[in-house]
């Protein structure tokens, strides 16, 4: 039977699932960490256990996962993606279904509307990664929640302790959103053995994570690479705080012990706040790792779309308002049309290993060494190994898929300058110029050798990595 509560549901989530299939494919770019995705779930399970006892603990589940996809239907780029496009329908659902829970039907189809044409939440919809499954899980453990509290039985808070617990496991991060719903707990007129309910299960999802928390710490030089919040990520967050809690002084009429902004505006805020002030100690702030705080904004700007068009002005000046809000979603939703273009472009990503290896196949000759600088960088080669296999790696002791790491394995900084000085022509692979240097010593003396002994031939850049050709003096070969 078709209600106002299946529509919230069943609308946003064909909304998010036609967005998401929409160029999935992204004219086969891939991006290095879909590439570690694509390479991790290929892997045998005791290669994968083995591979985590070293590296990146924190997916660990996630790759298990998607190692169980990759054996049952293939690994193309469609099964790498398709876990993502389905949670990011599953989130729009869970997040109509709020919605309709806390400010009736049409808020709740406008939230569950919002939140697939967010720019963010297009991008991770498409991406061999988790952190829209993340998203789904911490929505319908929000909606759980506000069940929990509205209905307390021991069935309902097990249930949400289970899918809260299973958002941390896949990434740790997502423990944040306790700090969301521990406030909206405190902020809701419930009764005090709700709020102690609560504090137990959120004590026992901690606990339940604890383990591969600490454990994950030993692995902590892995996000080495954030270096401080991104100006643009961080510019991002703010524009829709601002927005959202504009938002939150629309009147809302609470249909239950639980207010909308009471939920929301936390679940807007905290989970990013409380990662910006780790980040004062070590810094981890990305926006991808509290990608689920996009859920308050939608639920916000959903209740304040829901009021434009509730006429309560006199037929006359309600008339006028629905056309100006009509209009001003008309605008927005154009605006949005080439920023999701984009999106689906290789070029949105940070990088595309397709990309480098047709560019090293352009630019090397037989016999050519190749040097990754940095080493992680090698990653690249998972893509489309067939283009490399012509090329000697100088610095490798152990490939990526033999070394229980992402990277492989390297051989000393003086047999790797040995290696390279052995050579006439060497292909280097690095980031774009103007990228931070690695300082560690063998990554030193990949660059002074090349600067010392060999000059350049030729540089290409291509999306998020230059390829460079040196050579001894006088055997550039011109190509």
């Amino acid at each position: 039977m078709w209600t106002s509560r299946t529509a919230t549901a069943l609308i946003p989530l064909t909304v998010a699932l036609v967005l998401g299939l929409w160029g999935i494919r992204r004219d086969g770019g891939v991006w290095r960490d879909e590439v570690v995705t694509y390479d991790m779930a290929h892997r045998t399970l005791p290669e994968l256990f083995h591979t985590l006892q070293n590296a990146d603990a924190v997916h660990g589940l996630y790759y298990v996962l998607m190692h169980g996809l990759f054996s049952v239907f293939g690994g193309d780029l469609v099964t790498l993606r398709l876990p993502s496009v389905l949670a990011t329908a599953a989130a729009a659902a869970g997040i109509g279904l709020l919605g309709h829970r806390l400010a009736g039907p049409r808020a709740g189809l406008f939230a569950g509307l919002v939140f697939p044409v967010i720019p963010a939440v297009q991008e991770y919809a498409q991406e061999g990664r988790s952190y829209a499954v993340v998203c789904a899980l911490v929505a319908w453990a929000t909606y759980l929640l506000v069940s929990a509290m509205s209905r307390p039985t021991k069935g309902r808070w097990a249930a949400y302790a289970v899918v809260a617990l299973a958002a941390c496991l896949l990434h740790e991060f997502a423990v944040l959103m306790l700090t969301a719903h521990g406030a909206t707990v405190l902020l809701s007129g419930v009764p005090r053995q709700v709020k102690r309910a609560w504090s137990r299960v959120a004590a026992g999802v901690v606990a339940g994570l604890a383990p591969l928390a600490l454990f994950s710490m030993s692995q902590s030089e892995q996000v080495g690479w954030i270096l401080w919040p991104d100006p643009v990520q961080l510019l991002t967050f703010a524009a829709m705080a601002a927005v959202g809690l504009r938002c939150a002084r629309t009147p809302v009429r609470a249909r239950g012990p639980i207010r909308l902004r009471t939920l929301a505006v936390p679940l807007l805020t905290l989970p990013t706040v409380a990662l910006l002030l780790v980040s004062q100690l070590k810094p981890m702030y990305v926006e991808r790792y509290v990608l689920y705080y996009v859920i308050g904004f939608a639920l916000l700007l959903g209740a304040a779309l829901d009021r434009m068009f509730l006429p309560h002005d006199g037929p006359g000046r309600s008339s006028r308002r629905k056309w100006i809000s009509s209009l001003s979603v008309a605008a927005v939703l154009v605006a949005l049309v080439p920023v999701a273009v984009y999106l689906r472009s290789p070029e949105s990503r940070v990088d595309d290993a397709t990309a480098v290896a047709s560019a090293v196949a352009e630019a090397a000759e037989p016999g050519d060494g190749v040097v990754f600088t940095p080493a992680r960088r090698r990653v690249w080669t998972l893509a489309r190994p067939e283009e490399f296999r012509g090329l000697r790696d100088v610095a490798l002791a152990q490939k990526v898929t033999t070394s229980d790491s992402l990277y492989g394995e390297e051989i000393s900084p003086e047999r790797t300058r040995a290696g390279m000085l052995a050579l006439d022509r060497i292909v280097v692979l690095g980031d774009p110029e103007g990228s931070p240097l690695d300082v560690d010593e063998q990554e030193i003396t990949k660059r002074a050798t090349l600067r010392d002994h060999f000059e350049q031939c030729s540089s290409k850049e291509v999306t998020g990595a230059r390829i460079m050709v040196y050579a001894r003096p006088g055997h550039c070969s011109g190509r």
